[in-house]
């Protein structure tokens, strides 16, 4: 296994997030079948960005983690199964894997969202035991494996970054200034795919409320 890995893709960042989460939530059916591993990379919930991804797609990027040993095939019964080594290949403790899998799983965080959506893998104490192993994570020999971004307008805590898919690409000012008018490069699918979300479900309960006035109208003999 070399020292510094190749860039990984989303695909493949997203089974080993799902691996590492999966250990942790349903140990009883770890390691994950093919069909397991499929439907947790295109779970709805918890997963930023939302993703579609096909079985051959999983399959090949299965294959390529695989090659740089950052999982483990096993078979028994009548399907093969998965299991993640990043523990092992990257020398990292439970802890920061708990990390580095939410951050492959829900992108950029800050450190209090880390605390609370890394919950279900690892119980940290207090903001401050995520900000330690953020900075051991950053700060290894071998290279770091996540980056504190640039504290965005408006926000008081800067978010955190993984780095296994390369540098991610930080906007200038300039270019943040017409934000509003074209694509970000910080505005995810799922971001998207949430705030269209939302908008329907506003409609919908615009289209609720119109029905209740129209019915209570009648009711009172009120023309609308």
């Amino acid at each position: 296994m070399p020292t510094t890995l190749p860039v990984l893709s989303l695909l493949e960042t997203r089974v080993l997030g799902v691996l590492a989460e999966k250990q942790r939530t349903v140990p009883d059916s770890y390691p994950l079948t093919l069909n397991s591993l499929v439907s947790g990379c295109n779970q709805k919930s918890s997963r930023d960005p939302v993703i579609e991804a096909t079985e051959s797609e999983v399959l090949v990027a299965l294959d390529n983690l695989r090659g740089l040993s950052l999982l483990v095939e096993t078979s028994g019964g009548r399907a093969s199964r998965y299991a993640h080594n990043i523990e092992r290949v990257l020398h990292i403790p439970t802890q920061s894997t708990a990390l580095l899998a939410t951050l492959m799983l829900r992108g950029a965080q800050t450190a209090g969202e880390l605390r609370i959506n890394s919950e279900r893998l690892h119980k940290f104490a207090d903001i401050s035991s995520v900000e330690s192993f953020l900075a051991e994570l950053a700060e290894r020999a071998a290279g770091g494996l996540v980056v504190e971004l640039p504290r965005q307008p408006g926000s008081r805590e800067n978010r955190w970054m993984h780095l296994l898919s390369g540098t991610p690409v930080i906007e200038d000012q300039v270019s943040a200034k017409s934000a509003s008018f074209t694509p970000s490069s910080d505005v995810t699918v799922g971001e998207i795919a949430a705030l269209k979300a939302n908008l329907s479900k506003l409609e919908g309960e615009v289209s609720e409320l119109r029905a209740m006035l129209a019915k209570l109208y009648a009711e009172l003999g009120i023309s609308a």
